[in-house]
């Protein structure tokens, strides 16, 4: 899997970041090392290509994805994370994705609990039920919203918090008056949930 890679010190947290639909593995790689000083940053690229954009799982149409190739690339993605913590060493392990990258991120998490402490999830579509994750107990998540979001409805974004709670994780919601796009207030949301 290509990603981009920051090296940390020794025992430094990490950082995975995943970009959103169209974007590829420097979307956030820069603002890694600010919103965790020292860390290790990993920054892995979507390997499905929409009509041009690159993407972390295949979807039939917007908000509709290809489950079997959703499992099939959680699998992956669970197995590229665990790689890179064992190389790292690190204890902290955080995940941040934007959009499609918090898709990915969101169905990581759910699959592999054990392996992030804390996620961020920017504007998450999950349009289904995740089975039962009894390792989220205590986890950390931030998600953050727009009220205005035409691509992922509050309703299904309460729909995840909800969820999530319900596994025992410790949700924190940001959400802003606008739509799709991130809004500065949800980096002082993030830069706060991870300092």
């Amino acid at each position: 899997m290509i990603a981009a890679r920051t090296e940390g010190g020794h025992g430094a947290p990490l950082l995975l970041t995943f970009h959103g639909t169209g974007g590829n593995e420097q979307q956030f790689h820069g603002i890694g090392p600010q919103l965790l000083p020292g860390a290790h940053v990993v920054s892995p690229r979507g390997e499905v290509n929409e009509h041009g954009m690159l993407r972390y799982f295949r979807r039939t149409r917007e908000g509709v994805y290809d489950m079997e190739d959703l499992e099939r690339r959680t699998v992956d993605m669970a197995g590229f994370v665990a790689t890179e913590i064992a190389r790292t060493g690190a204890s902290r392990v955080v995940g941040l994705g934007y959009s499609n990258g918090a898709n990915i991120l969101a169905s990581v998490v759910a699959a592999r609990p054990d392996l992030f402490t804390e996620a961020v999830l920017l504007h998450p579509l999950i349009p289904f039920t995740p089975p039962d994750a009894s390792g989220l107990e205590g986890r950390r998540v931030l998600i953050t919203a727009g009220q205005r979001d035409p691509i992922c409805p509050p309703q299904l974004t309460m729909r995840l918090s909800d969820w999530l709670e319900s596994q025992g994780a410790q949700v924190t919601l940001h959400w802003h008056g606008g739509g799709h796009e991130i809004a500065p207030s949800e980096w002082q949301a993030v830069q706060g949930f991870l300092a």
